[in-house]
């Protein structure tokens, strides 16, 4: 456990690094060079699907890596990272969260499986495919794009929340589009989120009180296929 939370230290430090340097890169490439500049953002949308989502344009999301907003939401993301006690084969940590009715439960509850975050197609295939070896579990988190935080333009118009009732209704949108899952939001402290490392996105597989499956942190990290693949080994 001691070499794991080492590890996160190390490669938090590093990713801090890279998002400083990466940001102050964008800035002077798209002075210098505009049109290569958005070529490149563009293959890293890829690898994240954004080019793939037909809501949004380069547009509403390219520019904003540019901006000191995200640089200050990537940095709050993995000063909170730091915090995280689930590591793979450990015991996978409990928390409070609340169901949609403001009733207070908790994660453990839940398992056979849980999953964080996720791209809704996708996440709703997996459910429909392996909910006789699963049970699934959307735990709705901090904003990752709040329209006064990291915001992307032709969003949905969602605040950073101040209270639990700010998360609860921002979850509701989410439940309207019908996961096919129980979707629960974390305490307003995060804890949830700090204790699994999920900030902005993760997805994780919990059996037996362990984590068995941990995936890397997203967006980047964030792969639905390989949740599949290790699924596809239960059944």
């Amino acid at each position: 456990m001691f070499f794991q939370k080492l590890m996160v230290y190390f490669s938090t430090a590093c990713m801090f690094c890279y998002m400083i340097g990466f940001n102050l890169t964008v800035r002077i490439m798209h002075f210098i060079m505009p049109s290569l500049t958005k070529k490149h953002i563009l293959r890293m949308g890829e690898k994240i699907t954004m080019t793939q989502n037909p809501k949004f344009r380069y547009e509403d999301w390219g520019p904003t890596f540019k901006s000191f907003q995200f640089i200050k939401a990537a940095s709050r993301h993995m000063w909170l990272s730091l915090g995280q006690e689930a590591f793979l084969d450990g015991d996978a940590p409990d928390s409070s969260v609340f169901t949609m009715d403001g009733r207070k439960t908790s994660i453990c509850k839940y398992l056979k499986g849980a999953s964080w975050t996720f791209t809704l197609l996708e996440f709703k295939q997996l459910v429909k495919d392996f909910r006789d070896v699963a049970d699934f579990l959307v735990v709705y988190i901090a904003e990752a794009h709040s329209t006064d935080g990291w915001a992307f333009t032709n969003n949905y118009n969602i605040n950073q929340h101040r209270s639990l009732e700010d998360r609860l209704s921002a979850a509701r949108i989410l439940v309207q589009k019908e996961p096919l899952c129980p979707v629960v939001v974390d305490e307003m402290d995060d804890v949830t989120a700090i204790k699994y490392g999920a900030l902005p996105e993760r997805l994780y597989v919990l059996q037996a009180g362990k984590v068995v499956y941990k995936g890397g942190t997203g967006p980047w990290g964030y792969n639905p296929l390989e949740v599949r693949s290790f699924l596809e080994k239960l059944k």
